[in-house]
């Protein structure tokens, strides 16, 4: 899914996200704005995850 799919479904995909990241808070989630590279970056802060380790998981999220 590219970033201009993830940036117009953000708001339906903010539900799931939350869900799968509880650590993110809601406005972690309306700064993030469906950017991938945004959400990439919380990630590696709230749950120490490397740029690699963080973006595989956005694959694997966006995938299932």
């Amino acid at each position: 899914m590219n970033e201009d799919i993830i940036k117009g479904k953000w708001e339906q995909l903010k539900g799931k996200a939350k869900e799968k990241w509880g650590e993110l808070t809601n406005d972690d989630l309306d700064i993030i704005e469906g950017k991938r590279d945004q959400l990439a970056g919380k990630l590696q802060e709230r749950y120490g995850r490397t740029k690699d380790e963080a973006e595989k998981e956005i694959d694997d999220w966006l995938n299932s």
